[in-house]
This record gives structure tokens, sequence and C-alpha cells, in this order.
């Protein structure tokens, strides 16, 4: 009953930051700015996005939970809600405000977050550590869009 527990709050608080980020978006990459940008070649179809995140955020979420339940320090919970606001920040400094620079430097802290929690939990979680990658990945990837933005515009 626990587990369930936890899993709703994370997954109320993860795909929570990701409607907030959306709802900061102002029409994100539908807006003529966005679109005018020289993208990476690599950039994915705008579907490929939100299919990414979704899977992100319930494996993040049951990442989440597992460690809440084996440590609830203060420092798992100050790296969370750093990663909740740097991933709700950028949508914000990125699409409505077009701070491409701002961006790159909030997506890196991200991604160094999100390695944190990799590489200081993963003898906590064994295994369930695998469950923090594709966030890690995307990271990696989105920080590379973001870079190639950076220089090419």
């Amino acid at each position: 009953m626990k587990l369930l527990k936890y899993l709703i709050i994370f997954l109320l608080f993860n795909f929570g930051a990701l409607a907030i980020g959306t709802w900061l978006m102002d029409n994100g990459p539908k807006a003529q700015w966005y679109l005018s940008l020289n993208k990476a070649p690599w950039t994915p179809d705008g579907w490929i996005f939100g299919a990414a995140w979704t899977t992100i955020m319930v494996c993040y979420s049951v990442y989440m939970t597992f460690l809440y339940l084996k440590d609830s320090s203060t420092k798992v919970k100050i790296l969370f809600l750093i990663q909740f606001a740097l991933n709700v920040f950028w949508n914000f400094v990125f699409f409505n405000q077009h701070l491409i620079y701002v961006g790159l430097l909030n997506i890196i802290l991200l991604t160094i977050i999100i390695s944190k929690f990799f590489f200081d939990y993963r003898k906590v979680l064994n295994v369930l550590s695998v469950l923090i990658l594709p966030y890690l990945i995307w990271l990696c990837i989105a920080t590379s869009l973001n870079l190639y933005i950076v220089i090419y515009n």
C-alpha cells in the first residue's frame, strides 16, 4: 500500500511538472520563433517528445518511489525539488523567453542532477537504477539539441 501511495504521489508530481512546463511554453514548438531556428539534423519529430517524456516520467516515478522508500533523506528531497524546478524552468526560459543560452545552462544542470541521482544511489537501488537511464539519455540528446541551436543561431 505504501508503494502505491508514493508511486501515485511521484506520478502526480512528475506529470504535473510536464503540465506546468507545457503551459509555460507559450505555444512552444509550434511558435514561429522556434520553427525559424536552425535545428540539429537529429531533432526528432514532435510526437516523439510526448512519447519520450511519458515513458521517462513513468520510469522516473517508479525510480523515485523505490528510492524514497529506501532513502527519504533531505538530500533526496532537495535533489528531487531541484530537478522539478529545472525541468519546469527550461520550458519557460527556452520556449517562452527565447533565452537559448540560459536554456542550455538549465539543461546541463538538470543533466548533472539526474546523473547525481544515478551515481549516488545506484548501490541503494541496484538493478532498479536502470529506471533513471531513459531520463539521463534523453537529457543528453536534449542538451545536444539545445547546444546545436546555441551554436547555429
